[in-house]
């Protein structure tokens, strides 16, 4: 049986990493006979879920990525097997056990459905990848911004991060990060917070941080894009020290963090970690230093009154008169977090009247309530 990825622009990152370890899969824009790996978020399970249902082809569909892993339960009533979290491992494992008429059920990190009594079944879960085991991506086929660190110690209840990597950090070491950059001159990363670079994802290590950059700026005609799409940073690691290195090394001069509320009643409430006053101060310190700030902030948190929606505003403003970009995001319950069965609060008509106002002025892009976009 040959294998396909059912390629969109949007699972492009996941594939990369999967294409070097099944180097005979090939890519496709629509099902196929054989086996179809499918990866997807929450938004885009609507649609894929419907793709399959309707495929009139005999195939094994295998999915992964955020929303099978966050809720293999629906996504069974869909596909064959799910390959839960990380897929280096375990996903070239059942392909070669499916090709070769194997028994599926021996492999770790799947999820599917027993024919005979029809309850979803659970393997034993995988220890964690070394990043360094594996290439970013086949430059040959497909290529995305280079991963340097996975995992995130943080426990926000709406994100999928800790859930789906772990809450112990890891990093591409730098000879790695060397060996997978010479394919690009413009040099852009993945990690949920790029100035956790070789730390505890808690207490930064900016040497660490400027042995990698140094050594990607020895290499010619590279430019960096560090603390940017598609990664980012967190407010509290905004410091002059850091800002110093963005500075120096990258050729980036904005810098993306999420503030995600301008009430620390409510950041204290997602477990977020930090205050406004780590946001207040991180939006100071790229000021300083002549940075744009980029500053995402979330709305429809379940206990956000108008209020805390309110004090956001405030932040808001004060972000747009400071200079700054505001990326406004309305909470989106994801599979496998706290809140994945949380009721988004309502946006006030106040705040919704003001958020439409910058947006028309151009000074905050998103959106604010559910299928409402500008």
């Amino acid at each position: 049986m040959d294998a396909h990825f059912r390629y969109t622009k949007k699972n492009s990152y996941s594939f990369a990493v999967l294409a070097p370890l099944l180097p005979e899969a090939l890519f496709a824009d629509r099902p196929l006979k054989g086996i179809m790996i499918y990866s997807f978020t929450t938004r885009q399970a609507v649609k894929v879920f419907t793709e399959v249902k309707n495929a009139e082809i005999d195939s094994i569909f295998i999915a992964g990525g955020p929303h099978p892993s966050g809720d293999p339960d629906e996504v069974l009533e869909y596909f064959d097997y799910v390959v839960l979290g990380e897929g280096e491992e375990t996903l070239p494992e059942l392909v070669k056990v499916l090709q070769e008429g194997g028994d599926p059920t021996k492999i770790r990190g799947i999820a599917y459905k027993d024919s005979e009594t029809g309850k979803i079944v659970t393997t034993p879960k995988r220890p964690y990848v070394n990043l360094d085991s594996y290439p970013c991506f086949d430059p040959k086929k497909l290529r995305a911004p280079i991963e340097i660190s996975r995992g995130c110690p943080w426990g926000c209840k709406y994100c999928q991060t800790p859930r789906l990597f772990g809450r112990e950090i890891r990093h591409r070491s730098i000879n790695s990060i060397l060996k997978n950059s010479v394919y690009y001159r413009d040099l852009r990363f993945i990690a949920s917070n790029a100035f956790a670079y070789g730390s505890d994802g808690i207490h930064p290590r900016f040497d660490e941080v400027e042995r990698l950059l140094s050594s990607l700026h020895e290499m010619p005609h590279k430019k960096l894009f560090f603390g940017t799409f598609p990664s980012e940073v967190r407010p509290e690691f905004v410091t002059e020290e850091s800002a110093e290195l963005v500075r120096k090394y990258c050729a980036n001069y904005s810098l993306s963090f999420g503030a995600q509320s301008g009430s620390n009643r409510i950041l204290k409430e997602i477990q977020r970690g930090h205050t406004v006053e780590d946001s207040i101060s991180a939006v100071e310190c790229c000021l300083k230093y002549k940075i744009i700030p980029t500053v995402d902030v979330i709305f429809g948190f379940p206990t956000e009154t108008e209020e805390d929606q309110k004090k956001s505003l405030d932040m808001i403003h004060w972000i747009c008169r400071k200079g700054g970009i505001v990326r406004v995001h309305y909470l989106t319950p994801l599979p496998g977090t706290p809140y994945s069965s949380a009721v988004p609060a309502e946006v006030s008509g106040r705040v919704r009247s003001e958020l439409g106002k910058l947006a028309l002025e151009g000074k905050l892009t998103g959106y604010w309530e559910k299928h409402r976009k500008i």
